[in-house]
């Protein structure tokens, strides 16, 4: 028999269904996932800011009440463009320069206290994340006086991370309520991500907040709607 027809010969032949519960460990096919580096500074734009329009559905009264936001990690301005928009004053600032209108280059750990009662911010995971950056993005935060609100835009497995410390902060120091969004943002434009994101919200205002008690932290959904959804359902 020539190899050919040895090939299609093979390929005629019916499979034989193997039981996965008869394979071995060893035996059991994997799956796995394309090694993909992560950007320079870890920077994934919020192009998308319905995350940030739902936000403002829920807290807009909060964040107004206090006045002026503070967005360390702008990059290109999508953020802080929607904020200036909606009539709330924003300082911004990043660690590169990316066009950001009427922002500053700085070093947030070099930042010793806040320029504004809130921070809102989609900050560099790899700074954040317990595997990485030690939680040390939030431990910093968490630190520096001047501010009162504080919201952080982060995948929602980011809280439970328990190494190199990250567990314990959030144990000793909980965010006070968590807004679970119910649809996947794109940061890459690229399609959507593989996880789920969430507002994670410190407010020290709230009395739950850094009594020593260990609070556990409040939960919400948070749909995909803004604060103008209500004139649209009237039109």
């Amino acid at each position: 028999m020539t190899a050919a027809a040895k090939g299609l010969f093979q390929a005629m032949r019916p499979k034989v269904a193997v039981d996965p519960r008869q394979m071995s460990i060893a035996e059991l096919p994997t799956q796995t996932k394309p090694k993909q580096g992560r950007r320079e500074n870890d920077f994934y734009p919020t192009a998308e800011t319905d995350a940030l329009r739902a936000l403002l559905a829920v807290d807009g009264p909060r964040i107004r009440a206090l006045g002026p936001v503070w967005e360390p990690a702008c990059g290109e301005g999508h953020m802080v463009t929607l904020l200036r928009s909606e009539g709330i004053p924003c300082c911004a600032s990043d660690l590169v320069q990316r066009g950001c209108p009427d922002s500053w280059q700085a070093d947030y750990f070099t930042c010793l206290q806040s320029r504004c009662p809130s921070i809102i911010t989609n900050p560099p995971f790899n700074l954040i994340t317990a595997r990485d950056g030690h939680g040390r993005w939030l431990r910093h935060t968490l630190d520096m006086p001047g501010w009162t609100y504080l919201a952080l835009l982060l995948d929602w497995n980011w809280p439970a991370g328990r190494i190199n410390g990250l567990g314990a902060l959030l144990d000793a120091r909980p965010f006070t309520r968590a807004y679970l969004l119910r649809w996947k943002l794109d940061f890459t434009g690229e399609g959507q991500a593989p996880q789920r994101n969430a507002w994670f919200v410190y407010d020290r205002d709230d009395p739950r907040s850094y009594d020593g008690k260990h609070p556990e932290p409040s939960f919400c959904f948070l749909d995909r709607l803004d604060d103008r959804q209500g004139e649209m359902a009237l039109a």
